[in-house]
């Protein structure tokens, strides 16, 4: 077999982060702009800025990977810096920590997003019914104000199991939970448990005297 062939294929492969690979059109990067920041990830970091070598390696024109790189720089995903080569040398390098704080913040924004659409949901599963542009500012509101998702998801427990499935209500009893300082779950429940206890204790038993009852 053609030895040229073989050391072809004995080439290593590259590596593509799968996150970039499925989600590059949200960073605002182009099909062309990708292949090279999977060819620049797959080189020892830091890289020399180096276009012409960048360009045969790649078989991509000059001019091409000069745009690319310059249009990735200004979308803030790499930096291009002076530094000493080996040499003492100063000399253009290429960094992307950049672009995997972009990639990092995007996939914290992307889980928030995703744990707010189950709460959405889960208020139109309990509701029976899709729920108004109001009635979602009104959620958001809450988590903005500081509600966690498990308490606003008890309040409408709450709402539902008393048969009053309105926000204005679900709205008082996280605002009356707020008064008391209650934040979650368990505090919800140990709450109920003493108001129980309390009732309880406090009962009125009449006195009445049963045994002596002359009527």
């Amino acid at each position: 077999m053609n030895k040229k062939f073989m050391d072809l294929l004995k080439i290593k492969n590259y590596v593509v982060p799968s996150y970039l690979f499925t989600n590059y059109s949200l960073l605002g990067v182009s099909d062309k702009e990708l292949i090279i920041l999977i060819y620049l990830i797959n080189k020892e970091q830091p890289l020399i800025c180096d276009y012409k070598k960048i360009s045969e390696e790649m078989n991509i024109d000059k001019k091409d990977v000069m745009t690319c790189i310059s249009d990735l720089k200004n979308k803030g995903l790499l930096e291009i810096k002076l530094d000493k080569n080996s040499e003492s040398k100063l000399e253009e390098y290429i960094f992307l920590d950049s672009l995997f704080s972009k990639i990092f913040i995007n996939f914290i924004d992307n889980e928030d997003k995703n744990e707010k659409s189950n709460v959405y949901s889960l208020f139109e599963k309990e509701l029976g019914r899709i729920m108004s542009p109001i009635e979602y500012e009104l959620i958001s509101g809450w988590i903005s104000n500081g509600y966690s998702e498990e308490l606003i998801l008890e309040a409408l427990k709450e709402a539902v199991f008393s048969g009053v499935t309105n926000f204005r209500y679900i709205d008082k009893i996280l605002f009356e939970w707020s008064k008391k300082g209650i934040k979650s779950k368990d505090q919800v429940l140990k709450s109920k448990k003493e108001y129980k206890t309390n009732k309880e204790e406090n009962v009125d038993v009449p006195d009445y005297d049963w045994l002596n009852n002359n009527e």
